[in-house]
């Protein structure tokens, strides 16, 4: 398995994520997204792991503005402006290849080989 969690450090269920596998001894690379963040390949790939974007936007964030500007984007526009605000995004997000995860799926981790 090639695991990478992307998150903050403040997030609750990244650190539940991380223990997760730390548990299993099971070797993940951690991305902080405050510092780095996901390339734009990679937000696509996750993407298109996950059943789009709506399902990567986290709904209970404190930048409601910029959430609702979102909704009213073209698709390349929505893109572009999550990948400038990354804040916007459920946390963790974690990718094994090409499969991936938003927010602590332990049940999905488990059928991953």
């Amino acid at each position: 398995m090639n695991i990478q969690i992307f998150g903050t450090n403040k997030c609750f269920d990244t650190k539940k994520a991380m223990r997760y596998f730390s548990e299993r001894r099971i070797k993940y690379q951690f991305v902080d997204m405050k510092q780095k963040g996901l390339s734009k390949g990679e937000l696509h790939s996750v993407m298109q792991a996950v059943g789009g974007l709506e399902a990567l936007l986290d709904e209970k964030g404190k930048d409601r503005d910029t959430l609702a500007l979102i909704k009213y984007l073209s698709d390349e526009d929505k893109i572009e402006k999550l990948l400038e605000n990354q804040h916007l995004l459920k946390t963790p997000v974690v990718r094994n290849g090409r499969k991936a995860t938003v927010g602590y799926c332990p049940d999905v981790w488990n059928n991953w080989d």
